[in-house]
């Protein structure tokens, strides 16, 4: 049997063109069988012919001796066999020529013409001979001469069939089985994609909890303790000048600090969920770690709160606006068309950007005017916080805020992550400007 691919070239073990040392073995020991009996055979041929004994046994030794090629041309084999036919030599070389043609890959019809040629000769042989061997004074037909012709199309067809008709179910069986082999090895490679593919998404779907968590906690922390350093710094610039106004940044730093720490603590409590439903279990058994992925949904679930419950929503952007000018930055609020209810994952978005927007105004361009600006339209409700330069150094506290460089990234995420549109670049005036398109999707039921 043959191999195919990669097995048909590690199979390939044998000299020549054989794949294994056993088939050349094969093929030797059938040569060799092949060239005795054409050789002995040949002598006949040799006396009949009139030529000389060793000629006629050299001649049957080498067309004999063709099986030895019989695995690479089998055609040629076939052909020798049909040529030597008429010398009443070779019928071995005949029936496994002919084996080894039903069994090979070339198409069938240049296996059935060969066929027929070889049946052809070999009946016409086979009449001649008989008649050679019933052959009488020439006045009476020889005894038994009506059966002639049935012996020899059976003596024809008994050298031919067998062999085709053998080597056509080898041929087809191993077809079949290089068929399923290959199918086999298809369905191992498919697996072992498909494994692949799932430890990527097993990855990706890692890494995506990970940003998720890592913007909550961005959002959720990162405006009030920004907010808490501008005061403390406005705090340290006054304290000495205006005691009266260093009292109320203190106190606004309080406020801040413990809405920063109830919103983390908020976050852990749903975080230490998991291993808090195990520890009441009993204790029977140790605590299994909470899986990433629920990890990841229950962190978005407690940054967000629920709008139900007391989440952000576009009715506390008074507030949030009201922080910011509590911490000495002039921000001008305007609202467009009349608000209405959203969808929870609609206003939080639309919250978390103002605050981000804010946030970084803070950061970057401490003093600076700035203008936020919601519309309530259709089908969309879009927002958009523009600063201008920030005023000449030295002006105002310098709050020297660190900056992660993520702020961006998370609102784009946000916003695309419901099929929203986020912009964001500087402005020709020199400040920055952040806008953001959000649809209305269904409204919140109240």
């Amino acid at each position: 049997m043959t191999t195919t691919g990669d097995d048909r070239t590690t199979a390939m073990t044998g000299p020549w063109w054989w794949e294994r040392w056993r088939g050349a073995a094969l093929d030797a020991g059938l040569a060799v069988l092949s060239a005795a009996e054409c050789g002995a055979e040949g002598v006949t041929f040799a006396r009949d012919a009139g030529l000389p004994a060793p000629v006629g046994v050299g001649f049957g030794v080498l067309a004999g001796s063709a099986l030895l090629i019989r695995r690479r041309w089998p055609v040629a084999v076939v052909l020798i066999a049909i040529a030597i036919t008429p010398a009443q030599m070779g019928v071995l070389l005949t029936i496994v020529g002919l084996y080894t043609l039903a069994a090979s890959e070339l198409p069938r019809r240049i296996t059935g013409a060969l066929a027929g040629m070889s049946m052809a000769g070999t009946l016409i042989v086979a009449l001649v001979r008989a008649s050679q061997d019933l052959g009488g004074d020439g006045t009476h037909p020889p005894i038994g001469s009506e059966f002639l012709p049935f012996f020899a199309v059976a003596g024809s067809i008994g050298v031919t069939a067998p062999p085709v008709l053998l080597g056509l179910y080898v041929g087809a069986r191993r077809r079949l089985m290089e068929s399923l082999r290959e199918r086999a090895d298809d369905l191992e490679r498919e697996l072992q994609l498909l494994a692949e593919r799932a430890e990527e998404r097993a990855e990706w779907a890692r890494n995506e909890e990970r940003t998720r968590i890592a913007r909550e906690m961005h959002d959720v922390v990162a405006h009030r303790v920004s907010l808490m350093v501008v005061h403390a710094a406005a705090l340290q610039a006054v304290a000495r000048k205006d005691p009266e106004k260093a009292v109320k940044n203190a106190a606004l730093v309080g406020d801040m600090g413990r809405q920063a720490l109830t919103e983390l603590r908020e976050m852990l409590g749903v975080l230490r969920a998991g291993d808090d439903g195990a520890k009441g279990s009993g204790g029977a058994r140790p605590v299994e770690p909470v899986p990433l992925a629920a990890v990841g949904h229950a962190a978005a679930a407690a940054a967000s709160r629920a709008v139900d419950e007391d989440g952000p929503s576009l009715a506390e952007l008074d507030e949030l606006v009201g922080q910011s000018r509590a911490a000495g930055m002039a921000v001008d609020l305007s609202v467009e068309g009349e608000p209405r209810d959203y969808a929870a994952d609609v206003e939080q978005t639309a919250y978390r950007v103002v605050q981000e927007a804010l946030t970084n105004v803070h950061k970057h361009a401490a003093g600076a005017k700035t203008y936020v600006r919601l519309a309530h339209r259709g089908a969309e409700i879009a927002m958009q916080v523009e600063n201008e330069p920030p005023p000449e150094a030295g002006s105002t506290a310098d709050a020297r805020l660190p900056s992660g460089g993520n702020g961006l990234v998370g609102m784009k995420e946000r916003v695309t992550g419901l099929g929203g549109v986020f912009v964001s670049g500087p402005t020709d005036g020199g400040g920055f400007r952040v806008s953001a398109v959000l649809p209305a999707a269904v409204p919140a039921v109240g």
